[in-house]
């Protein structure tokens, strides 16, 4: 996926209220923009951090500058949680997930469960089909191992368990989750932070469901999947 335009480098000066951050542009002026990620952002938000962003002069929009990168613990880190998406397609289309290849069709943000979309229907007469759930990752708190969630996330624990009642009526369902930082080699569920998604991802794993991690290179002109790593699954469920 390639930015285009390219992006704006700039300084962070806060980032607030969720949606919003403040940033020093190269040229000395400040803007408010509005922030693409919801959650908490952990590690990503310190003042004067290198950031890059994208402009939007759409009429409609508030905010012309959107936060894309942040520069964190030396590599670059993408925030947008729109994108996450897009880079599942590419990489289920490049083949960077074995068990997730060769189907006919690719459909997005399809009905199933209980009043719950799906972020990718695989489709394939002779393969059948295959729920696909796409989360970004991009928390760290030890060398090379990325982790999820960095908040609470009822949500997330919710298309856990419609994912296994999936399963359990003899169709696939899969987690790929997009790790939006090239630092790391491994994944793991942060249980700590919310032992409830904890504990849905280790029942939803013991029901059939299937788990992927793909890293990302990230630099201020494009992202690109790169590579499968490896989700431990050491001590879920137990907190």
């Amino acid at each position: 996926m390639l930015f285009s335009p390219p992006l704006i480098p700039a300084r962070l000066v806060r980032r607030y209220k969720r949606f919003l951050f403040d940033a020093l542009l190269e040229d000395g002026s400040e803007i408010t923009g509005f922030c693409p990620n919801t959650g908490s952002m952990r590690g990503l938000t310190e003042p004067g951090s290198r950031i890059w962003l994208s402009r939007h002069d759409a009429a409609t929009r508030k905010y012309a500058h959107a936060l894309e990168l942040v520069e964190a613990g030396g590599t670059v880190v993408g925030v947008n949680t729109a994108l996450p998406n897009r880079l599942a397609e590419e990489a289920i289309v490049a083949g960077l997930v074995p068990p997730l290849a060769g189907f006919r069709t690719l459909k997005r943000e399809q009905r199933y469960g209980r009043n719950s979309r799906i972020d990718i229907l695989l489709e394939d007469d002779l393969q059948g089909s295959v729920h696909v759930e796409v989360k970004n990752v991009h928390f760290i708190r030890e060398a090379g191992m990325a982790e999820f969630p960095d908040s609470i996330t009822a949500r997330g624990a919710k298309h856990l368990d419609e994912m296994g009642d999936l399963v359990e009526t003899g169709k696939r369902a899969a987690m790929l989750f997009i790790v939006q930082r090239a630092d790391c080699n491994r994944m793991k569920i942060c249980a700590d932070l919310d032992a409830a998604y904890g504990r849905a991802f280790a029942r939803a794993i013991s029901r059939g469901v299937e788990a992927y991690a793909v890293r990302c290179h990230l630099d201020p002109v494009k992202i690109v999947p790169e590579s499968l790593i490896r989700i431990d699954e050491d001590g879920l469920g137990r907190l």
